[in-house]
């Protein structure tokens, strides 16, 4: 069965995200309905909403081949079809990238991409936006060997020259550790699939659970490099190992360079220490065989630089007997229970606590905003009060003394907008300067120039040099995006700074964008380049084509979603720069307006002084009103941050 612990924290968490939703879309209709809101909160508002309600949490199961990962995915997640839907058997059984997904608005099936595309250079994540190149496998979710059946198709195989399986970066002679082997026709068994991504309407999967099921990473027919591009977004990461092998050299290898660091203290990472049922011995005591699996799990923390807590013992092929016997001593023995519950314990919480972070911060910089907005009306109203309670008694003079004194501000303000629409354009220069710098376009451009040079490339040198020429580049950019950011952040200060000074609008500093994650990743990115590829000994014994498709596929295409991901967030930053003052630029051009016309009324008819008096504490008590609104529905939306369903903390509902 399913592990119901693990199916109650889904469903508690796809509570919480429906309650937040909830709460935002409350703040949103509140600020509708009170004419508060504009084009871009409306926008940032509707996003957070499709962030939420598209919301996935994706666990990556990562071996070398023949570790279990297929058996333990079964064991863990589809035990309750009593047996096996992944295929499951000795030597390799996942043969590309897998994953496991639920979108409702399309049928079961399973979609795979050829492994022809790979020719083509382009990575998985462009096919994905085009659905010409997939071929789909419908899914008959009424049968298990019909679905079984579907499930066989991720794992074909096909032969082909060795020139089109070195073409497709499957293949270089040169290369010691080649696992596929020249048969007497002269061709080679490769993947049949590029991609596979399977939509099947399972319990966890409907909760936004997805599952990436990758090929063992030291197997030759693999696509390596969405196994880099997938790990780093993965909320968890199983790393299996095997208690008959250990751990490898390419187990730490994988581990140091692509799972763990330093401290092996990430969040998320676990490592699952598969077959111990292996060490199970009918001349052993239960006592000396449990000995012999803490040592083994000793052994393994030790090599990969973790706490022994952190590695998890288990049988998933005695766990799935279990499952599908009911057999709870068998269950029991597997260990599978402790690892679910450390799935349990720690996969919601950590995604939680990202998604809680992130709305949070929207969501202040949403709510400030509208509160300086009725502030600003608050101070405008009491203003025009105190200068109407002013002219009681007061004769025509000094009426038009009045007039001519907000006429006064008026041009002042004119003045002043004239300054701000200069610095506006300003400001619109120095963006287009910075997407300049980011943009898609240019990168895609400066890695099409690097292929070019290395495939016009004679010696390793110039092999070299054109890859380190290109990193050099995105390098200079993300540095001189850096500066020019800073320049946009001092300009905005100053003006925030000025009309503060100048006209009492009063606004909090805008929030700084740092660079510096981007160019820590791009660092990273060089790192594995410099460790992988840069070497004289790959230069000079891999296959230029091959090591030229690879730096692409593994190296420049995630250097270009590096530069995706700031252009996002550049985005953003920019919009809540500009958009809350020139919000306050318009709530001050009104109160301007409203103050010239209520002292133009008086002085055309005295008489109607108490009655616009009457009229301002009316509109002040409307905005007092307003206020303690937004407070409730503020305190509203930090208890849907804060809690889980039920009213219990986040903490203690995890």
């Amino acid at each position: 069965m399913v592990n119901q612990d693990l199916v109650a924290h889904f469903e508690a968490y796809s509570a919480w995200r429906a309650n937040l939703s909830g709460s935002l879309t409350d703040l949103r209709n509140w600020l509708a309905e009170q004419g508060l809101n504009d084009a871009q909160t409306d926008l940032r508002l509707q996003h957070l909403l499709d962030r939420l309600r598209d919301d996935k949490l994706y666990v990556a199961f990562v071996a070398e081949f023949s570790r279990g990962k297929s058996e333990l995915i079964n064991t863990l997640f589809f035990a309750d079809y009593k047996q096996r839907l992944l295929p499951s058997s000795a030597g390799r059984t996942t043969m590309c990238p897998t994953e496991l997904l639920y979108e409702a608005d399309k049928e079961p099936c399973i979609q795979l991409l050829p492994i022809e595309t790979r020719a083509s250079h382009a990575p998985t994540a462009e096919y994905k936006r085009h659905g010409d190149e997939w071929q789909t496998v419908p899914l008959d979710i009424q049968s298990r060997e019909a679905m079984a059946d579907a499930f066989k198709q991720v794992s074909q195989t096909k032969r082909v020259s060795v020139e089109d399986a070195t073409r497709y970066g499957l293949y270089d002679a040169g290369d010691d550790a080649n696992l596929l082997a020249v048969g007497a026709d002269g061709q080679v068994e490769i993947p049949a699939w590029r991609h596979a991504v399977i939509n099947f309407p399972h319990p966890l999967l409907k909760q936004g659970l997805v599952i990436l099921d990758t090929p063992g990473l030291n197997a030759i027919g693999t696509e390596p490099e969405l196994t880099l591009n997938l790990l780093p977004n993965a909320h968890a990461v199983l790393f299996i190992l095997a208690a008959d092998t250990g751990v490898t050299k390419s187990d730490i290898e994988v581990w140091r360079n692509y799972i763990g660091n330093p401290q092996g203290q990430q969040k998320g990472r676990l490592v699952v220490l598969n077959k111990i049922d292996g060490l199970w011995d009918d001349l052993k005591s239960e006592a000396e065989i449990d000995r012999d699996i803490a040592q083994q799990a000793e052994k393994c923390a030790a090599l990969l630089g973790l706490d022994t807590g952190r590695v998890y013992p288990v049988s998933a092929q005695k766990g799935l007997v279990a499952k599908i016997q009911d057999n709870a001593p068998l269950l029991e023995r597997s260990r599978l229970p402790a690892l679910e519950r450390a799935l349990s314990d720690e996969l919601i919480p950590s995604k939680q606590e990202i998604v809680r972070d992130n709305i949070r911060s929207e969501a202040e910089d949403i709510l400030a905003a509208t509160r300086g907005i009725l502030d600003t009306r608050l101070a405008g109203i009491r203003e025009q009060a105190d200068e109407l309670n002013g002219l009681r008694d007061k004769n025509q003079e000094v009426i038009l003394h009045m007039m001519e004194k907000v006429d006064r501000e008026k041009e002042e303000f004119d003045k002043s907008l004239q300054r701000f629409q200069a610095l506006r354009n300003v400001f619109s220069q120095q963006s287009r300067s910075l997407f300049t710098l980011l943009g898609l376009d240019a990168v895609r451009l400066e890695a099409e120039n690097t292929r070019a040079a290395m495939q016009a490339s004679l010696f390793t040198k110039s092999m070299r040099e054109a890859m380190d020429s290109f990193f050099k580049g995105v390098n200079e950019r993300i540095d001189k995006s850096g500066e020019r950011v800073d320049e946009v952040k001092a300009m905005m200060d100053s003006i925030y700074q000025k009309f503060n000074e100048e006209h009492g609008i009063s606004l909090a500093p805008p929030a700084p964008l740092s660079t510096l994650e981007y160019r820590k990743r791009i660092e990273k990115l060089e790192k594995v380049y410099q460790e992988h590829f840069s070497s004289t000994f790959n230069l000079l014994n891999i296959d230029k084509s091959t090591l030229i498709n690879k730096f692409f596929e593994t190296i420049a295409n995630q250097v270009v979603q590096v530069f995706e991901s700031a252009n996002r967030h550049t985005e953003k930053w920019l919009a809540a720069l500009i958009s809350p003052m020139e919000t306050q630029v318009r709530e001050h051009q009104l109160q301007l307006r409203r103050r010239m016309e209520s002292i133009k009324r008086i002085h055309k008819a005295t008489a109607t002084l108490e009655d616009r008096v009457e009229e301002l504490k009316q509109m002040e008590a409307a905005l007092l009103k307003q206020q303690g609104e937004l407070e409730i529905i503020q305190q509203s939306l930090e208890n849907a941050l804060t809690l889980a369903p039920g009213g219990r903390h986040l903490e203690s509902a995890a």
